[in-house]
């Protein structure tokens, strides 16, 4: 498939007619309120929807149960496998890469300073941290799993937004679209797919192209499930490509609330490292993985570990090539990865299960502006590998 600007734009008028006619229904019937408290008992797959939930949702959690049927299960449980042997490396790319690569848009900045509490800036982090845990466990589309009560929540959490935004009229649909709309979401895949696969390879990760196209592709079945149009979503790493270049050529550019939001990041990572000797590598990590571009749009600082986080690679490659040559040296970084990962988890949920659940209103000081000038843009080359440097 082939992106062009005129396809593109399509994109940014559509948003999930499904998850968007239930918040309507919801929100019209002030059911909202009993909606999110019945749905914090409904964490895992296959429990009995509690009764007295609206039957607008139970309507909607029944059509959304099940995983799409054109699933490739082999091919998921080589995603999970690639996910095991590389849990600690793709956490460090979702925090400081992916996070950041949605800074960096505009528009998408300015939402997510609306829809989340600056009194917990870990939120979306830990929500993004537990919601890829769960899509990666054996069990995630079995009854009991975690993962697929997530991905409901999720798509009604997005559909909730569009809906203040819209009746509210805090966002010029003529200027920037359907907030969260397909183009976004298909965006926010690549970020945490394509994006991370990038930041692996920067970091000098030992990946084959297997299991690469194998977590992409479970990325595509998350994308299903959360709303996105399959018809428009890339189908390969090479039509991924394609769709990432062009989406950052159209909107990536700096913001006040994307400087803002990194820079909450940075001091959430800060003080989950111990001691404050480290912590300028929260910073050097982001510059190394995103660019100095992207990073001096989102005012990352500039420290003395910005050198010595090119050495990175360096490192992590003798590991890995300990991991090839020795199934002990295997196992052990496996489980180090696996610690690792559960430590971060649960210092940013703060020992909370994340709920996702529906908003019933915005952060009052919103606001938007409808452009964002052309000349504050970046203009990649035709084709890029990695974040700009």
């Amino acid at each position: 498939m082939t992106y062009t600007e005129s396809s593109m734009d399509a994109l940014r008028h559509v948003g999930d007619e499904l998850a968007d006619t239930t918040v309507a229904a919801l929100f019209e019937r002030g059911q909202v309120g009993a909606f999110n408290t019945l749905m914090r008992y409904v964490s895992t797959a296959g429990a009995p929807l509690p009764d007295g939930l609206p039957d607008v949702a139970r309507e909607y959690l029944e059509a959304t149960r099940v995983p799409p049927d054109w699933v490739d299960w082999a091919e998921m449980e080589k995603a999970r496998l690639f996910f095991i042997d590389n849990n600690v490396h793709i956490s460090t790319a979702l925090s400081f890469a992916s996070m950041p690569a949605c800074y960096v848009v505009p528009h998408v900045a300015k939402l997510l300073s609306a829809t989340h509490g600056m009194d917990y800036p870990s939120k979306r982090m830990a929500e993004t941290g537990q919601f890829t845990v769960y899509l990666m466990q054996p069990d995630a589309f079995e009854a009991g799993g975690r993962f697929l009560p997530a991905a409901q929540k999720v798509r009604l959490l997005h559909a909730s937004i569009r809906h203040h935004l819209q009746r509210e009229n805090r966002w010029d649909t003529t200027a920037l679209g359907t907030p969260i709309c397909q183009e976004d979401m298909i965006g926010g895949q690549m970020f945490f797919s394509l994006l991370v696969l990038d930041s692996l390879h920067r970091l000098g990760i030992h990946m084959s192209e297997e299991g690469a196209e194998a977590y992409y592709y479970a990325w595509r079945v998350v994308g299903a499930m959360l709303g996105v149009d399959q018809d428009a979503v890339p189908k390969t790493l090479a039509e991924a490509r394609g769709f990432l270049d062009l989406y950052m050529v159209r909107h990536m550019g700096p913001s006040e609330e994307g400087a803002r939001l990194t820079r909450q990041l940075i001091d959430l990572y800060e003080e989950v490292v111990p001691g404050t000797f480290f912590d300028p590598i929260v910073s050097a990590l982001i510059r190394h993985l995103i660019g100095t571009t992207c990073a001096d749009w989102l005012h990352v600082p500039q420290t003395p570990w910005d050198t010595v986080v090119k050495a990175v690679p360096h490192l992590l490659g003798v590991l890995e090539t300990i991991e090839d040559r020795s199934p002990l040296g295997a196992w052990a970084l496996d489980r180090l990865g696996h610690l690792t990962t559960v430590f971060e988890l649960s210092s940013l949920t703060r020992g909370r299960v994340m709920h996702y659940a529906i908003p019933d209103r915005l952060k009052k000081d919103y606001g938007i502006s409808t452009t964002v000038p052309r000349t504050r843009r970046w203009n990649p080359p035709a084709a890029t590998v990695s974040m700009p440097s």
